[in-house]
């Protein structure tokens, strides 16, 4: 009978238990095992995780990648178990080594084949090294396959019954995988084992057990002296291992090997040369050379560019004419001449070549002293008569140009002195043309061709441009006069104080367009007093009141129990048998009040108390209407008396009716009063 390989637990169903918490909280109609179920799919139908999911859900996708990751590792897995079952190697067919998926089949290959090679040499299928658990597992199902082909050999048929009874045993047994603690890396950090009594773990190399038994921890085998570097080279720690590092560079013309060692750079190999076509390159250590290939012919050596050039055998070969001869080089050879008399500077031969006789430097054409100068010729010599403006020079033996600017500098010109051949002009800088002489400088009036936009200063030299109150000038072209628009300087806001406009070369202020009028200063907006003035519109039974910008046209009347006592005060008539008549204030009295938004807060607006103070006074003020957005308080200054502030802005025009009433304690009695105050804020300027 066959043994059953060993059973794996699918990843998967791991993977949902670990996803329990997440998957509570998706809606009840998604269901992970359906989740689960489309990533197998798309793995083994499109071997590709990447694609696009549909759900909505975050934990189905999550469910169905890790699922589809699980089943993709499965197959290649099974890919790697058959590869090694077919040909008893790992070689891919396409050759790819670096991929994920050749990763996966490449491991279980050599897995299954450890097993299989375990099998063969009779050791058990117990892998008891620490490479991983899913290692084990393909270890295990291989080198037991491999046992039950070699027990059921044909020459082997006396024994099926027995190896039947044990396989029937060994199915009823439970495996013992199924219970390694090990399973998933158990509790070790790197590698483990369980020996059935107890779990071991163990670290790679590299690594040591640390005091928990379960973590490790890198070896520093640079500290720790376990390195094999040698002399010249330094031993930097890596993570699991260390390297060996040269101490210095190789050099020009060598290249590090991986043992650290330099190696000659074949640059002729490599063909990192410069050697040109006509050279043939020959490698040397640490370098190269450009032999040539063409050979030159006898009297010719060739130069490091490979050409041929002629030698001077005069120079290179010691006397090689006899005495009495002279050597002259020759393109590849030489000749040697006969000596001939040597004339001094001013003599040469005579035709016969016998005798030296006197050179005639002053003959026609030759000019020896340049053009327009007298040549008087002399024995062996000759002399140069100049004209003016110009030097004989002993050494060249010609007439050369005076610089008169430079032999007698600031003395010819005012300004500027040029040289010209035998002679000099004076010029001038900017601003200035020159004299009659022709030497001196004089200023140019530059205003006279009006130069500037508005104002011209002529001054030494130059010029100077001006402008009239209210401009400015260009700061471009430096001629130009650009208003000044006054409203947009820093200080404009503080020049007018309503509205700036701007003109040309001044400026002018404005006032709103109505309730104000422009002050004699021509910046100040003064108020109408329409109620003075008479440009109001009251009637008859109204007062009217001037506030900032505007008018108020009041009248009142004194409620129920009140008469009227004064233009704003009403008093509390007499009470006979009315019980609610006592309640009531005894006076009530309107006051108007105007201040702008832009009052400075908190800022005190109206004072209340009694017209005469009486020792023992107290009172009482409290703001009992009109205050609903909290603009104003009060406050008790004194025992008998109280004031109303503004304590936050009011942020636009409004009409406010404010009501304030005072209780005065008086001998044992209350007397209440109230002050209606109507509060008109105007906009500011």
């Amino acid at each position: 009978m066959e043994r059953a390989a060993p059973r794996r637990v699918p990843l998967p169903l791991l993977l949902l238990g670990g996803l329990a918490l997440l998957a509570a909280r998706v809606a009840a109609d998604t269901l992970m095992e359906a989740c689960c179920a489309d990533g197998h799919s798309m793995a083994t139908q499109h071997r590709d995780c990447s694609l696009p999911y549909a759900s909505e859900s975050k934990e189905c996708r999550m469910v169905r990648e890790q699922c589809c990751h699980s089943q993709l590792e499965e197959l290649h897995c099974a890919t790697g178990i058959n590869l090694a079952n077919e040909q008893d190697s790992c070689a891919t067919p396409h050759g790819d080594n670096t991929s994920l998926e050749a990763t996966f089949v490449k491991r279980c290959c050599h897995c299954c084949l450890l097993g299989r090679a375990a099998q063969a040499q009779g050791q058990s299928c117990e892998y008891t090294l620490m490479v991983g658990y899913q290692c084990g597992l393909v270890f295990r199902a291989c080198c037991v396959k491999g046992q039950e082909t070699t027990d059921f050999a044909p020459g082997d048929i006396g024994d099926i019954q027995e190896a039947a009874k044990i396989s029937e045993i060994e199915e009823e047994q439970e495996d013992p995988y199924l219970n390694d603690r090990c399973r998933g890396g158990g509790p070790c950090k790197q590698q483990c084992r369980d020996t059935g009594e107890e779990v071991v773990c163990s670290c790679f190399v590299g690594y040591q057990l640390l005091p928990d038994s379960v973590s490790c921890e890198d070896i520093n085998e640079c500290v720790m002296g376990n390195h094999n570097c040698r002399l010249g080279e330094s031993c930097v720690n890596t993570v699991g291992s260390f390297r060996c590092q040269r101490d210095s560079s190789c050099g020009t013309g060598y290249e590090l090997t991986e043992d650290n060692d330099c190696k000659d750079i074949d640059e002729c190999e490599s063909g990192i040369h410069n050697c040109l076509p006509d050279f043939i390159c020959q490698n040397t250590l640490g370098s190269f050379r450009c032999r040539p290939k063409l050979q030159c012919k006898s009297g010719f050596i060739q130069d490091a560019l490979g050409n041929c050039i002629d030698i001077n055998e005069c120079l290179s070969i010691s006397a090689p004419c006899p005495v009495g001869q002279t050597c002259i080089n020759t393109e590849g050879s030489y000749t040697c001449q006969k000596n001939v008399p040597n004339c001094g500077r001013g003599y040469h031969l005579n035709e016969e070549g016998t005798r030296c006789v006197d050179v005639d430097e002053c003959a026609a054409p030759s000019e020896p002293c340049g053009p327009g100068h007298l040549c008087v010729n002399s024995p062996g010599s000759f002399r140069c008569e100049c004209k003016a403006g110009y030097y004989f020079d002993g050494i060249s033996r010609t007439c050369v140009d005076i610089n008169e600017c430079r032999r007698y500098p600031g003395r010819l010109c005012g300004h500027k002195c040029e040289n010209t051949p035998g002679s000099y002009f004076c010029s001038c800088t900017v601003g200035f043309r020159l004299s009659a002489d022709g030497r001196s400088c004089e200023d140019v009036n530059e205003c006279s061709s009006s130069p500037c936009s508005q104002e011209c200063a002529n001054v030494y030299g130059s010029y100077q441009c001006y402008c009239r109150r209210g401009y400015q000038l260009s700061d471009v072209d430096g001629v130009t006069c650009e208003d000044i628009d006054e409203c947009a300087l820093p200080t404009g806001g503080h020049i007018c104080s309503y509205r700036c406009i701007n003109i040309p070369g001044s400026f002018q202020c404005s006032c709103p367009s109505s309730g104000y009028r422009l002050a004699p200063n021509g910046r100040n907006c003064q108020d109408i007093d329409e109620c003075v003035t008479g440009i109001h519109n009251c009637s008859v039974n109204e007062t009217c009141f001037n506030i900032q910008g505007g008018f108020r046209c009041l009248a009142f009347e004194c409620p129920k129990n009140y008469r009227r006592s004064a233009d704003t005060r009403c008093e509390r008539l007499p009470c006979h048998e009315n019980q609610e008549c006592p309640k009531l204030p005894l006076r009530i009295t309107y006051y108007h009040l105007s201040f702008p938004t832009n009052i400075q807060v908190p800022a005190v607006v109206f004072r209340m108390g009694p017209s005469s103070a009486v020792p023992g006074d107290s009172m009482q003020l409290a703001i009992t209407g009109g205050n609903e957005e909290g603009f104003f308080t009060t406050r008790k200054v004194s025992h008998h008396s109280g004031v109303v502030a503004l304590t936050k802005p009011v942020p636009e025009p409004r009409d406010l009716l404010l009501t304030v009433k005072m209780d005065l304690y008086r001998h044992g009695t209350v007397s209440s009063f109230v002050a209606k105050l109507f509060i008109f804020v105007s906009a500011e300027l």
